[in-house]
């Protein structure tokens, strides 16, 4: 009989469980349940998520391992009596953005956050919060006597032990990847005193089991579990096309970026994973959509059916300010606009090429860190497009591997999971078919436009910090 894990997605949108074979990744069953929409949760909303995408998926009764990814750098904040204190800040919460650009002058500036840490905070990281936090609720601060983050939490709820990864805990501002240990200077700095933290497990320690006696592996961030359950390498760069976009490739150094545009984290193996992330990625499909009056297939129709380059228009995709360029008050917009190119194709196709070439960019920050790019997997919801697949090789100047559609953060918390019950020197590698290859004609003429479009942008919203 075959064993199997259990791996969970804890997302900004919602739950998944996958049921694995712990042998060879075969997917049996799987779960999902929404979580509540906003910037901010209670934390309560992702176990009452987590027990209903459990429910859905079958149960864990015949489940030996269990592996946990959240969404990156929440603030969860508990009392001394093990109480949530206020609703947890999530990343893509910008309020902490002033709090952000503090933190870094007080420090000294971006480098001396990036050879602390590896990272130059933005408003998404926790230790930004945590200083808003004490800036605006100093009552909640004051009873704030632990800090954790989703999965964290989640681990927490089903063991009763408070642990975490360095995957994770390279998110969050206080943990430095460089030498694997927490920066509680950094912490004070940010809230005024020195909260408990999870303690910090290995790669494939387990965090403990449940009262059913099921095995709880370390758990990790979304993006660290991406790249554990795509088996990425050295080499590999994963452009991720969810909620967020994402950048990052597996790299055997650290990397520490003073510019602020690639996060020095850590990955779930035991290696380092640089990272880019942009707020606007599958959402700017969404929004084009809508505004277009058309569903995401005949968005791909129409943007295919446009020229290369959509006849010169370009659109800036900042619909939720920005991350990277760190401009979080930013709006989105449509340059290039004439009589001739005034259509529905030309708009649908802009809207492509303009959430690509952002992503480009962090390509372009990775290599500049020096990041080796052999190849490029795009993955993630808006990776199922297929105008988004074969345009993105005219942006990314390379081919494009696009692997099959699967809950890759969930299979690689699935995968985490059976790494901890086997306990061997390294994760396991299942197997996987169906990876197709787009290429096509590097078109440096979007990039270019695309350049002169952003910088516009940026030069109208000039006062957020690091670019």
């Amino acid at each position: 009989m075959s064993t199997l894990v259990a791996g969970v997605d804890s997302s900004t949108q919602s739950c998944k469980v996958v049921i694995a074979d712990a042998a060879t990744g075969a997917i049996t069953r799987t779960g999902q349940a929404p979580h509540p929409d906003g910037t901010e949760v209670d934390p309560a909303a992702w176990w009452d998520a987590f027990g209903g995408a459990v429910t859905e998926a079958g149960g864990l009764e015949d489940v030996a391992a269990v592996g946990i990814a959240g969404q990156q750098h929440g603030m969860v904040c508990l009392s001394a009596a093990g109480e949530v204190v206020r609703p947890a800040l999530l990343w893509n919460d910008t309020r902490s953005a002033d709090a952000a650009q503090d933190l870094v002058g007080e420090l000294g500036g971006p480098a001396a956050w990036a050879q602390a840490v590896g990272s130059v905070p933005l408003a998404s990281f926790t230790v930004a919060k945590l200083r808003w936090l004490a800036g605006h609720e100093p009552a909640a601060a004051a009873r704030t006597a632990s800090v954790c983050l989703p999965h964290d939490y989640l681990t927490w709820r089903l063991t009763g032990e408070m642990t975490t990864d360095r995957g994770d805990a390279s998110g969050t501002g206080y943990w430095s990847p460089a030498d694997g240990e927490y920066r509680p200077d950094l912490l004070e700095l940010a809230i005024g005193h020195v909260p408990s933290l999870p303690r910090l497990l290995g790669p494939a320690e387990p965090a403990g089991r449940t009262s059913s006696g099921v095995l709880v592996s370390a758990g990790t961030g979304d993006n660290m579990a991406a790249a554990l359950g795509l088996g990425a390498r050295p080499g590999d760069v994963v452009v991720s096309l969810g909620t967020s976009g994402t950048v990052f490739t597996v790299s055997d150094r650290p990397s520490a970026d003073p510019a602020g545009a690639v996060a020095g984290f850590a990955d779930a193996t035991g290696r380092f994973l640089p990272l880019v992330c942009t707020l606007n990625a599958a959402r700017v499909l969404d929004a084009a959509a809508r505004l277009l009056g058309v569903d995401h297939d005949e968005l791909s129709r129409l943007a295919l059916s446009a020229p290369p380059g959509s006849g010169g228009v370009v659109l800036v995709p900042y619909l939720e300010g920005e991350r990277t360029p760190n401009r979080p008050d930013a709006t989105g917009s449509v340059h290039g606009l004439r009589l001739d190119n005034s259509t529905p194709a030309h708009l649908a196709r802009a809207a492509i090429e303009g959430m690509l070439c952002g992503l480009a960019d962090g390509l372009d920050a990775l290599l500049g860190q020096g990041a080796r790019a052999e190849r490029v997997l795009l993955i993630g919801g808006g990776a199922r497009s297929e105008a988004v697949r074969r345009i993105a090789p005219t942006v990314f100047g390379r081919p494009v591997l696009v692997p099959p559609a699967a809950e890759y953060v969930a299979e690689g918390a699935a995968a985490q999971a059976a790494w901890a019950l086997s306990q061997r020197p390294e994760p396991p590698r299942w197997e996987r078919a169906g990876l197709a290859v787009y290429e096509a004609e590097a078109l440096p003429a979007i990039r270019e436009r695309y350049g002169d479009a952003r910088d516009h942008v940026l030069r109208r919203f000039p006062s957020a910090g690091t670019p």
